[in-house]
């Protein structure tokens, strides 16, 4: 089967939790997850939970730990916590969780990121994997950083993802 006769098959709607890491935003002031949500939504995606939490490893660990083992969610988007401050732990506290790590993820948002960015690309340290039967994709805190995401790499392929993740 070609990939795009697997795209054609792929579920067109997916339900995601959304999962903000930072120790200052708001709903209402939270930009990238609003534009994650707006983007999911706009796509016929359904959002079953959003949340904002701590920049801590525990918390965030627990966080992940709960959202995998809910039956109504299919991806688990995060945003922040990705970069090299010291507080930057999302992808400490994410990455033990995947049984498969998507590795071509996190080259592609590079080389997009650096087509926009420049050099400061490399900077980032934005992951995808595979978890519980879950997509988790983690993207920096940035707007630009998860509107460039979801569009060139996430929307595209989500649906695409759950399809081979649920014929596991």
């Amino acid at each position: 089967m070609s990939t795009e006769e697997h795209k054609k098959s792929a579920p067109n709607s997916i339900n995601a939790a959304i999962l903000t890491i930072s120790g200052s935003r708001t709903l209402e002031n939270d930009q990238s997850g609003t534009l994650i949500k707006n983007s999911l939504e706009k796509n016929n995606h359904k959002i079953v939970e959003r949340l904002i939490i701590d920049d801590d490893i525990k918390i965030i660990g627990k966080k992940i730990s709960q959202l995998i083992k809910n039956k109504k969610i299919d991806s688990i988007i995060t945003t922040g916590g990705t970069g090299l401050a010291k507080k930057d732990v999302t992808i400490e506290a994410v990455r033990p969780f995947f049984e498969k790590e998507l590795i071509s993820f996190n080259a592609l948002f590079s080389k997009l990121s650096c087509e926009e960015i420049g050099s400061a690309a490399v900077l980032s340290r934005a992951t995808a994997g595979i978890a519980g039967k879950k997509v988790i994709f983690c993207l920096p805190g940035s707007p630009k950083a998860c509107k460039l995401a979801m569009e060139k790499l996430i929307l595209p392929e989500i649906g695409h993802i759950i399809k081979h993740i649920n014929e596991i």
